[in-house]
């Protein structure tokens, strides 16, 4: 069994939340996402660190990893607008548009866009 810890597994939970938004802000996304996987583990009832996840998993194309932590998001937290957008722009990218249809709509009927209703 491999007891080796990497670089990024190293120091305290807001170390950790501290250095993946430092991948992110530079477009390391699977640097974030390697940091913030373990730190979910670790605080997994705190949604910040899931849905920069989440984000990190769709930037760097792991979209069903994305997909996966964007409905762990909502339904935890149904009325969590930036994770219904995102988890409809994640289905949207795999071509599923019929189910994220809704999604998209009630993010943006949360951010108060009524237009394309």
């Amino acid at each position: 069994m491999n007891t080796t810890k990497s670089y990024d597994d190293h120091g305290t939970p807001a170390e950790r939340w501290e250095r993946a938004q430092k991948y992110f802000g530079r477009k390391n996304y699977a640097g974030a996402a390697r940091v913030l996987s373990t730190l979910v583990e670790k605080v997994p009832e705190q949604n910040g660190p899931r849905l920069l996840l989440a984000r990190a998993y769709y930037h760097s194309a792991q979209l069903g990893r994305a997909e996966a932590q964007c409905r762990l998001l909502v339904e935890r937290d149904p009325v969590e607008q930036y994770a219904r957008l995102l988890l409809g722009r994640t289905l949207e990218r795999q071509g599923r548009h019929e189910e994220a249809r809704p999604h998209l709509r009630l993010a943006a009927a949360m951010a108060g866009d009524f237009g394309d209703l």
